[in-house]
């Protein structure tokens, strides 16, 4: 008697590629990532994986095409601001879930320190993930020039600052936006803005300055500005800094909606009401704007799609593409803050 029947029988990809009505190596394409594979198909397979109960040999597929079947999330930042800053939360759910429909994984790694960014460089060099989401990047940190001297396939959200090599990146046009949220607060009749921005040596921390000065012309006032990391705590003292120098101030521009939060703790801890007193505006919309009281008016960056975007676009450059830069737009959302 057979000992293998039906029932107890693992599931192949030929299995599925019958369920499916296509070739096995429409299924194998699938399953390593979906290349050249058109929605109508990957859509058939995906559903005949779920009706098969097939699972994929990743240990035995790793061997074989020399591939770790995973992607590395790597944020440059210090590890408090993972879970202070609920942006990188968003990206991070966001990349894995695009990840899970590709059957891969995602693997996070910090390097903020020295210490750390030599651990991340020996992993990654090793060959345990395919390529580098880098979810953020400082002019000042070597990690991302050693990564594209190593030849690892590499995407950025925002373009890196300084003289880089070709990288590709998902990002939104800073400059333009903070113009745009610059031009609401005008707008509204205001004059004095002050404006908190991330760190210079950062993307969004440098371009975010510029758009809202080009946007403020003759009003920009460089004692209106104030620049640190992307923190509540920074956003308080920032305002705080402000307020001192500068009580007439009628609106502030914070780059970040976590900022934006601080700034106005420290505006009602100065005696003032927002927005009455002073207007404040954010950037980013991470879901904190909308559950603060009062909910704040921000700029909407689409996280989602950013995501979505950096993933397929690694995958292109590990396939051995060569994808473009991606600049995806953001929203102006109105709420009570400005």
């Amino acid at each position: 008697m057979n000992g293998t029947t039906g029932a107890s029988r693992k599931p192949t990809i030929r299995d599925v590629a019958a369920a499916a009505g296509v070739s096995h190596g429409t299924v194998s394409r699938v399953i390593n990532g979906g290349h050249w594979v058109s929605p109508e198909a990957r859509e058939a397979v995906d559903r005949a994986i779920r009706e098969t109960g097939y699972t994929a040999n990743h240990a035995a597929r790793s061997l074989a095409t020399g591939r770790a079947n995973s992607l590395a999330f790597l944020l440059t930042e210090p590890q408090h601001l993972l879970f202070a800053d609920p942006t990188f939360a968003l990206l991070l759910r966001g990349a894995t879930e695009a990840l899970a429909q590709r059957s891969m994984t995602l693997v996070l790694m910090i390097a903020d320190t020295a210490a750390e960014r030599a651990n991340v460089e020996r992993y990654v060099r090793a060959g345990h993930v395919d390529g580098v989401l880098l979810i953020s990047s400082h002019e000042s940190n070597p990690l991302l020039a050693s990564l594209i001297a190593a030849g690892v396939p590499t995407v950025c959200t925002g373009v890196p600052l300084g003289d880089r090599a070709h990288v590709p990146t998902v990002s939104v046009d800073e400059q333009e936006s903070a113009r745009v949220m610059t031009r609401h607060l005008l707008a509204q009749g205001h004059r004095r803005i002050a404006v908190i921005t991330g760190p210079n040596d950062t993307p969004g921390g440098r371009y975010r300055l510029e758009g809202f000065r080009a946007e403020m012309g003759e009003l920009f006032d460089p004692d209106l500005v104030e620049q640190d990391v992307y923190s509540s705590d920074a956003g308080a003292a920032a305002m705080g800094r402000l307020l001192e120098r500068a009580p007439d101030i009628e609106a502030v521009f914070a780059a970040s909606d976590v900022m934006a939060v601080g700034a106005i703790a420290a505006i009602r801890r100065s005696g003032r009401t927002v927005p009455d007193d002073i207007a404040v505006a954010g950037f980013d919309d991470s879901g904190l704007a909308a559950t603060h009281d009062p909910p704040l008016t921000t700029m909407r960056q689409p996280w989602g799609e950013i995501s979505a975007a950096m993933v397929d676009m690694v995958l292109q450059v590990i396939a051995g593409g060569d994808p473009q830069p991606l600049v995806l737009p953001t929203t102006l959302v109105r709420r009570e803050t400005a």
